[in-house]
């Protein structure tokens, strides 16, 4: 049986970045150090399913069950809500580049 390997929160939320800055799995896993790609995919469905209070979690405790945001202090709820929106920001900003260069192409075709 293998040994389980720990990532820091942080890791976790570069990962959730990375993916929406449209990096694939084999670039972040070569660049964070992350040994497996199923790794990625389930920390992806946490953030889309709005679990990543699961990212601060014990390895092997990420169960979901009685773990909402009722046992978290105001300050992790906070934490929480601000790398979130972080995140969502950097989700607009892309989408507003991608946008620009849409823009910029049509422009050059006339």
């Amino acid at each position: 049986m293998g040994t389980r390997v720990h990532y820091a929160e942080e890791v976790k939320w570069e990962v959730i970045k990375m993916k929406q800055a449209g990096m694939t799995n084999k670039e972040i896993m070569e660049q964070l150090g992350i040994k497996n790609k199923t790794q990625i995919k389930t920390w992806m469905r946490w953030y889309k399913t709005g679990q990543a209070y699961r990212f601060s979690q014990q390895v092997g405790k990420q169960y979901s069950y009685g773990k909402e945001s009722e046992e978290m202090s105001e300050l992790e709820e906070l934490k929480l809500k601000n790398k979130q929106l972080e995140a969502q920001l950097a989700i607009i900003k892309k989408y507003q580049e991608i946008e620009r260069s849409w823009s910029h192409e049509s422009l050059s075709k006339l």
